[in-house]
Parts: structure tokens; sequence; C-alpha cells
């Protein structure tokens, strides 16, 4: 984008049509005059005369240029930055055995719970800007895989690497939530969110998810519950050494009302997932619901050009004085 940083001075080229007029005037009204020669006009004038005719023309080209660099021409790109608080949210995992049941579906293959929770988690993740996210993970104990950070890259790997049983077999949901919300207390936001995912009942840990909810509410912590998991029982691929690979069913249950009670008592909502799209449509709405206000900040930056036209301007008027002290020099 080609601008001029100083434009009021294009009002100078008025000088020049002024100058020109008045120097035409004392040409028309000589001091000096001659005798008459009508026999002068049919001699031819010479190739270096004419072009003498056009000497004043380097001096008002160079005046033009002058102008111009003292209007500052700059060449930029206009950029615009966006500056925003951001919320805090943190993502509350859970990754106790019963996440390896295999009943959902990605790209029309069957996968465990958690591989399909952590591509959809991914794709949340993506849509989020100016947003501080970390995250805690909890089995039978609870503890922060990542702080709160903007950087979506780093928070993308971890989530990358989650595996179930790391955290112990038992589900620990008021330690969970608990931990959360002590992260949330590293950097103050007008907004924190927890996000707490779980297939499961709350039957480890110091904490109960009641407890723990009563200390969310405190701090103004709103928390999304999701229930994840078929109802009933769910197919688990079992390792056995003596009669191979199998697959075995067992009874997962979640406890709804405990959810929806912590979600309900600090602001949130609790919901439940069956399958991968119902899944996608609660973080899709989690998204939707918490939303940051964004403040737009337009500058631009440019490189002044001005020397260009100094230089050449600068030439020319070189040229011209030396030309008209030289060979079309006019004595008066």
């Amino acid at each position: 984008m080609f601008v001029f940083a100083s434009p009021y001075f294009f009002l100078l080229l008025a000088v020049i049509p002024v100058s020109i007029v008045y120097r035409n005037k004392i040409r028309m009204h000589p001091d000096l005059r001659v005798s008459s020669l009508p026999a002068a006009h049919t001699i031819s004038s010479s190739v270096f005369l004419k072009a003498g005719s056009f000497l004043p023309f380097l001096k008002y080209a160079a005046i033009v240029l002058l102008i111009i660099a003292m209007a500052r021409p700059q060449w930029g790109t206009r950029q615009v930055s966006t500056m925003t608080e951001g919320i805090n949210i943190i993502l509350a995992v859970d990754l106790s055995e019963s996440m390896a049941a295999l009943d959902f579906k990605q790209d029309n293959k069957i996968t465990n719970r958690l591989e399909a929770v952590k591509k959809v988690m991914q794709k949340f993740i993506s849509k989020r800007s100016g947003d501080r996210i970390g995250m805690v993970v909890f089995g039978s104990e609870a503890y922060t895989q990542l702080p709160l950070t903007r950087d979506y890259n780093a928070i993308s790997s971890i989530l990358e690497r989650l595996e179930t049983g790391s955290a112990g077999p038992k589900t620990a949901i008021g330690d969970a939530i608990g931990i959360s919300v002590k992260r949330l207390e590293d950097i103050k936001s007008k907004s924190n969110i927890i996000i707490l995912l779980t297939d499961g009942q709350s039957n480890s840990g110091e904490f109960s998810p009641e407890t723990a909810a009563e200390i969310a509410l405190q701090k103004n912590v709103k928390i999304y519950t999701i229930g994840v998991g078929t109802r009933g029982k769910a197919p688990f691929l079992i390792h056995d050494p003596m009669r191979g690979d199998r697959y075995i069913y067992r009874q997962v249950d979640i406890d709804e009302n405990t959810l929806k009670h912590v979600a309900q008592k600090t602001g949130g909502l609790y919901f439940r997932a069956e399958d991968t799209r119902g899944l996608e449509k609660i973080y899709n709405t989690i998204d939707s619901l918490e939303k940051s206000e964004i403040k737009v900040k337009i500058f631009a930056e440019h490189k002044d050009l001005y020397s260009y036209f100094l230089a050449l301007a600068f030439i020319l008027l070189c040229l011209w004085i030396v030309l008209a002290n030289t060979r079309f020099l006019r004595v008066p």
C-alpha cells in the first residue's frame, strides 16, 4: 500500500505554474531592445539551441521530486492484531481403565473412549483464540498434566500422549475438580471454567464431588460436566497370555446425578455423549457458550521512500546547474 505521510506539502506544486508564467512574462518584455533583423528568421535553429529550450524542465522536474520527497512517500502493509484477556479453561480428563471401552467409532473404525475424546478435544482447542488452557488428568489420583498456557501446540502434543490407566484404575472426580480450581488461581481472569469429562462414578480421592463443587462456587468457577460412554455393558479388549486377545463385556455406570449437581451448583451444564457425533456437538456447544470479547487494534508498518526521490531530484538539479552554466549558458 502506497501512501504519503505529509501530503499537505503538495500545496507547494502551485508555485511551479506561477514561476512559469512569471518567467514567460519577463521574456515577452525584455529590458534590452535591439533593431529588428527580419532576415534572422530565415536561419534554422541548431540542435543544441532546440535542446536548450527544454532545460527549464530539468529544474521544474527537480522541484517536483523535492516536493514529493517532502510529502514522505511510504510503502507498507496494513496489519491487524487482536488483543483479548481470554478465558481460563481447565480440561479435566478421566484416564481410568474404563476409558478403554471400545464403544465409539471414528472414521468408521471402532475406537476406545479416550481416543475419541482426544480427537474431539483437539478440534475444540483449535477453535479457541486468546484463551489460556490447562489440563488435569485423573484416575485413582488427580494431578496437573499442563498448567494454564496459550501454547496450543504444547496442549495438543500432551493431549495426544494421554493413555488409559496412567493415573490409576479408579475415578477421583472430587480431587480433579479441586486441583483444577487450584490451577485456575495461578493466573487471574474474568472467566474461569472447568470442562470435566468422565465415564464412571467417583470412588477415590480425598474430596467428594459435592465438596469440590462448593469450593468451585466460592471461587467463581463454572464447571461443565460430560458423561461419556454407552449405557449398560461396554466391550473391552483383554490381552490374555494363555487364551490370546479376546473381548469381554463389563458394566460401566456413570453417576449422572452427581455430575448434574456439580454443573448446576456452579452455573454450568451437564451433557451426555454416547457416540463421537454427540461428543462433538457437546464441545461445539461449550465453545459457543464460552467466548471472550476481542478488541481489535489496527496498525500499519511502512518503509520511507523519500530518499529515492531526493536522490533523483539532486541529480536533475546538478545536471541543470552544469548545463545552464556551460553548453547552454545564456548571456543577458
